[in-house]
């Protein structure tokens, strides 16, 4: 290896050292200083692990001085090289610069430089990095990215809803589903969409304080979204890191409360520049033209300033439309800005949809209803779809509905789905069973009675729904109630004699559950899992885990109150509340971990309550007076507000129950009244239009047949394998990935320190709370592809074929480009022209062979080549690489141009195509905005502007010499 001083050589061991300078030669040794380090290497001459450092024509170098040259001749002379060119700052022609003046901090970033200087990597990565490049242009053309990657099952209108929403520009929408339906799923898919696509990257969520850690569960597992809950002390904390806190984190949840009690928080929210607001519970936000709430003020100041809004209530329009236009005010309040005017447009709009109700249900339709769907329509020619609709052809009534759902009064803002509506729930069935009261805790409670005199209403009334604290509390902490209480006796029988079933025991209060947990293992060793507030999301998990494990598992999950919001234990069937919650939305929530779309068995729900207390009235209240256990109440927070003085006397005195019996007729009257007005009130069109129907049906089963994509489990395993996760592969489908001391990073994004649970089974990872589900949107998988295709990971290789058809020596360059437009992300250019691989096989002469040679099977046929040995093969052959790049160049740019002009076609005819639906729409329907319109006009010029921009670049090289040995 001929070295001569001043040469600048390059180590292949350790490439960060930068450039090396030869400053001495011996018969045996030479010796490399790396100015940019300061330290000295000494190589053997023969065989050492360093590469000639040389630049080609075309290059750009730069000087250690600071400026740089554009290479247009390289000369030789006595080992040396001086390279002549134009030098950029100043443009000045000829200028020259010797190899020894080269930056010694220089990078390789082009792959063939990479080459060139001997940073060679393995074949496997190089594999790897054209792979992601492949899949992750397939994952852009989906049309449904950002519903694929929940970890939630694929619920048909849930979906349908979140595509329809998610795809808008800045949507603001009331979603209005029944409980159960899933609108914080839903919720959750349009955030997930807004952020994938760049529509949207600052999120703020506004619950009620009950529901927060609910919500941040359910974010977090569902949708593995990060965010942040602020609450007083986090605010606090935030104060000394940033003038406005709230601009500390990207994506937020707060209380309501939190946001209504101080001004100067609220304005430094709404300074934010937030882009997507979330409101859960939205029906408490009470107005009235004249005295709005301040809980209303709060959230109409947010939502002026921020441009996409998503407000959830279960509660429908007919229990208030003063209430509903309030909602709808917030949503757009230049089309909802005068309340009587909506009630007169609402009026107008009913005889519309009792008409199609009629159509649904195949009835036939006088005269007049044709008439007004005719005049609804507005078109000319509909008189034969009314004709043929009315005769009972289910294709023209379709049609006709399709166009009445277009002009449909709040169709666009509006989305809401009932149980009626939407079928595949289980039934619910009570078990109530009377116990008699001990005399222990009737000692407790009437002591209690007398001393807490003093004590409000509401105090003494939810004191007495729990006898074991009030005897805790009189007896002491060593106070053994369960030696006496007849609900612990009852439950442990309950238990044993079903130990095959999973069981949910709620309970008010961690310690109930943890003291219940003792019990059960010490009196009849029956396995048992706590799942409380107290626990970390982590402990939580494994808690979860325990109990959803069909081998030797637990048989009882016993939670709190708090500690089981946001969960989802629907393998379960079997519940026993050990004692009730203090009103109906709680009792719900509660139900709600068991009774969802998906559960395959009827639910069972054992509710053991002591006679003569307060748990004796709220159990008859619950189910003779609201329905609740056995049927969903969406009237129940209504009657709740209403009777709520009522129902805390009888609570806080149930020893004195004269009247109660008229109370709970009177409760069920009023809500056996309200439920007959909300079925007579279903708005059978807006049903359909949130529904979805078969295209909903069809996009489920499409996300459904992406499930378990042989391709992703694949690369996922070879990604893991090559940034070096640990794997270790469990039964059922699971792998453990653990960091290891030698990953290609410190910390990879989205793996925990600890490790986590992994599958790619969507419905294994429903059964498990603690086992993340793996898909092409999970942050471990994109993350894995930025850290592959943003770095040199796998940007040049050597490879040898050993093909004896082929003349010894022969050598291939396998070269991927990347077609590309760099633009900013809420475009969306990759809808149309994705970073896409061009894979080209170029021989000696400069034909490209890559149509006759596929990848995959190319790959299998070569060998790897150690590293030295590689650098060696690229110095002898490095002129004619260069030669071949060359004859690569015109070759690509035909390619490039043409994908590019399909780009903007593309563009052209999907974006037009929408303006025209838009306009169209807003012609029949006043919900389409004006900023709507611009923002799709506005994006389409932009997007055709920047695929002009369109260029391409080479991403990786390998070389690919034939041997015969």
């Amino acid at each position: 290896m001929p070295f001569t001083l001043g040469q600048r050589w390059i180590s292949d061991t350790e490439s960060e050292l930068g450039l090396g300078t030869v400053v001495a030669v011996d018969v045996r040794m030479v010796t490399l200083l790396f100015p940019a380090t300061g330290e000295n290497r000494l190589y053997a001459r023969n065989d050492s692990p360093i590469t000639r450092v040389m630049f080609n024509t075309g290059d750009t170098i730069s000087c250690h001085e600071g400026w740089q040259l554009q290479v247009e001749e390289v000369i030789e002379d006595k080992g040396l090289l001086t390279y002549i060119g134009t030098r950029l700052d100043t443009e000045e022609p000829g200028v020259t610069m010797r190899e020894v003046l080269l930056d010694s901090k220089l990078t390789f970033s082009k792959p063939q430089d990479r080459l060139f200087a001997g940073q060679i990597d393995r074949m496997d990565r190089f594999a790897l990095r054209f792979r992601a490049r492949k899949y992750q242009r397939e994952q852009f053309r989906l049309e449904f990215g950002g519903l694929r990657g929940m970890r939630a099952s694929l619920i048909p209108h849930q979906l349908h809803i979140a595509y329809e929403v998610g795809q808008r520009h800045a949507p603001r929408v009331l979603l209005a589903d029944e409980v159960g339906l899933g609108k914080t799923i839903e919720a959750g898919m349009i955030i997930h969409q807004q952020l994938l696509s760049g529509r949207a990257e600052r999120v703020l969520i506004v619950v009620p304080e009950t529901l927060q850690h609910q919500w941040l569960v359910e974010m977090l597992r569902r949708f593995n979204l990060r965010f942040s809950l602020f609450d007083d002390d986090r605010y606090a904390e935030s104060l000394h890191d940033a003038t406005n806190p709230f601009e500390t984190e990207q994506l937020v949840i707060c209380s309501l409360d939190f946001v209504r009690r101080n001004k100067s928080r609220l304005e430094q929210l709404s300074e934010a520049e937030w882009d997507m607001l979330v409101v859960d519970e939205a029906h408490h936000l009470v107005w009235s033209e004249e005295t709005p709430s301040r809980e209303y003020q709060v959230i109409e100041q947010l939502s002026q300033q921020i441009p996409s809004v998503l407000l959830l209530t279960a509660t429908p329009e007919q229990l208030g439309q003063q209430s509903h236009f309030a909602r709808l005010r917030l949503l757009d309040p230049d089309r909802f800005h005068d309340y009587e005017e909506f009630i007169h447009e609402q009026q107008q709009y009913q005889p519309v949809a009792d008409a199609v109700t009629l159509l649904l249900n195949k009835e036939p339709l006088t005269q007049e209803a044709l008439t007004l769907l005719g005049e609804s329509v507005g078109n000319t020619d509909t008189d034969a779809l009314l004709k043929a609709a009315n005769n009972g052809e289910e294709a023209a009534a379709k049609q006709l509905v399709a166009m009445l759902m277009d002009r449909h009064g709040t169709s666009r803002v509006l989305f809401r789905n009932t149980r009626n509506g939407v079928k595949g729930f289980p039934d619910r069935h009570l078990h109530a069973v009377k116990l008699p009261l001990p005399t222990q805790y009737q000692t407790a409670l009437k002591v209690s009675g007398i001393m807490s005199t003093k004590k409000t209403m509401e105090a003494r009334a939810y004191d007495m729904l729990y006898p074991e604290q009030i005897y805790q509390e009189f007896e002491g902490d060593n106070a053994t109630w369960w030696n006496f209480d007849p609900r612990v006796e009852w439950l442990l029988d309950y238990l044993t004699h079903n130990r095959d079933e999973k069981v949910l025991v709620i309970c008010a209060k961690a310690a109930t559950a943890l003291q219940l947990e003792q019990v059960l293992r010490e009196r009849e060793a029956i396995r048992a899992a706590v799942f409380h507030e107290g626990l970390s999301i982590i402990e939580r998990d494994r808690a979860a885990a325990y109990f959803a494990s069909q081998e030797d598992g637990a048989q009882v999950l016993l939670c709190s109150e708090i500690g089981s919001e946001g969960r989802n234990f629907q393998f379960a069937s079997k519940m026993v509340m050990f004692d009730l919650p203090f009103n109906p939305d709680l009792l719900e929530q509660r139900i709600g971990r068991l009774d969802r779309i998906g559960q395959l068995n009827n639910i069972d729900i054992m509710v053991p309550y002591l006679e003569q207390t307060a748990q004796a009235v709220l159990v008859r209240w619950f189910h003779e007076g609201l329905d609740a256990f056995e049927h969903t109440c969406p009237t129940g927070r209504t009657i709740y507000d209403s009777a709520y003085q009522q129902l805390i006397t009888f609570l806080a005195t149930p020893n004195e129950q004269e009247g109660l019996d008229l109370f709970i007729q009177q409760c069920r009257n009023q809500h056996d009244a309200l439920k007959l007005e909300l079925e007579n009130g279903r708005d059978r069109l807006l049903e359909m239009h949130s529904n979805g129907g078969e295209p909903a049906q069809q996009l489920a089963k499409e996300i459904a047949g992406q499930d378990n994509d042989v391709n992703l489990v694949n690369f996922a395993l070879n990604l893991f394998d090559i940034v070096g996760i640990n794997q270790d592969d469990r039964s059922d489908n699971l792998i453990v990935l653990t960091p290891s001391d030698h990953m290609l990073v410190p910390d990879f994004p989205g793996l925990p320190e600890d490790g986590c649970t992994v599958t790619f089974n969507r419905e294994q990872a429903l059964s498990r709370e603690d086992t993340q589900f793996i898909s092409w949107e999970h942050p471990i998988v994109r993350n894995g592809l930025d850290l592959i295709l943003s770095g040199d990971t796998g940007s040049c290789a050597v490879s040898i074929l050993k093909n004896k058809a082929l003349p010894a020596g022969t050598l291939l360059a396998e070269l991927i480009y990347v077609v590309e437009c760099q633009a900013p992300k809420h475009l969306q250019l990759t809808r149309f022209l994705p970073p896409t691989p061009v894979r080209m096989l170029i021989d000696s002469k400069g034909t490209n062979l890559a149509a006759q040679v596929e990848f995959e099977s190319f790959n299998r046929q070569l060998n790897a080549i150690n590293r030295h040995n590689s650098s060696k093969l690229v110095n002898a052959v490095q002129a004619e690489v260069h030669t071949m790049l060359q004859r690569a160049e015109p070759q690509i740019a035909d390619e490039a141009r043409v994908l590019i002009e399909a780009a903007k076609v593309e563009a052209d005819v999907q974006l037009s195509k929408e303006l025209a639906r838009l306009k169209a729409l807003k012609a029949v329907n006043p919900n389409i905005r004006d900023d709507e319109l611009e923002a799709v006009e506005s994006n389409r010029t932009q997007v055709l502007a920047n695929l002009n921009e369109a260029s391409w670049r080479l991403d990786a090289i390998r070389l690919v010499v034939v041997s015969h040995q």
